[in-house]
């Protein structure tokens, strides 16, 4: 299996519009950070985790020209507002794309992208084929890869992370009961959302996600979903473990 982190950062991506912070000014690559998603390559399929707002620039970046299925953790915007260009994917393939994700954010999708989903569509829309998630405990298939549902909270939103094999995604969550944390173990690579140093009321802070991390004991663990205020990424990096690492845009890990 090869991961690529198509974007590591918050809904606001780094640099923030308007910030002149020492991170927002930073010249590192490590530090410009587009809205978080990653790609899935395994058994030959493509799979994206989510489509946010940098979509389109993700693929055309990482030159992923072929999708096999979209998989949705939430519905909030920086995690859904690219899927208006899968449309280059239909076009391409000729064929529908699969959509993966709960009932929930199956029908916010229809709402945000009406004219997907019209009775009479304007020609060129795109063309998806939804299929539910109806389990948080359940395994199921993304185009015959096996994925595991891992239950998280973001606030007192619902959300889903997923086990693929060895491999651990987590991202917009503060909490993690007992029994999906007894999911996460055993994973090789386990990647999970940290936002700040400071505590959020919906997301991991630095040292809430690495307090996660040392009891799941992933082999290797990467962090994603970064703000500006977690601070530049080689300064961050040079304090934590050694198998913890910041995740970057473009990182590849192989498992």
């Amino acid at each position: 299996m090869q991961v690529t982190f198509l974007g590591s950062g918050t809904s606001q991506g780094v640099p923030v519009i308007g910030c002149h912070c020492a991170v927002c000014r930073s010249v590192d690559f490590r530090d410009k950070r587009l809205r978080v998603s990653v790609h899935l390559q395994v058994q030959g399929r493509s799979i994206i985790i989510d489509s946010g707002p940098d979509f389109r620039q993700q693929v055309l970046r990482d030159r992923i020209d072929h999708l096999d299925a979209l998989v949705f953790t939430h519905e909030h915007k920086d995690h859904t507002a690219g899927m208006d260009d899968i449309r280059a994917y239909n076009f391409k393939q000729r064929q529908d794309m699969p959509v993966y994700a709960e009932p929930r954010v199956l029908e916010q999708l229809k709402r945000e992208y009406a004219y997907i989903f019209a009775d009479q569509k304007y020609p060129g829309v795109p063309q998806v084929k939804t299929i539910p998630i109806l389990s948080d405990t359940a395994g199921f298939e993304v185009e015959g890869i096996e994925f595991q549902p891992i239950r998280a909270l973001h606030y007192k939103l619902p959300v889903l992370g997923f086990r693929v094999g060895r491999f651990s995604y987590v991202t917009d969550a503060n909490h993690l009961s007992p029994e999906s944390r007894e999911r996460l173990r055993g994973s090789d690579v386990l990647v999970l959302n940290a936002l700040r140093h400071e505590p959020h009321i919906s997301h991991f802070s630095l040292s809430e996600a690495l307090e996660v991390i040392e009891d799941v004991q992933p082999k290797r663990a990467y962090l994603t979903h970064i703000s500006h205020l977690l601070g530049k990424h080689r300064e961050v990096e040079a304090t934590l473990p050694p198998h913890v690492k910041l995740a970057y845009d473009g990182l590849r890990v192989q498992l």
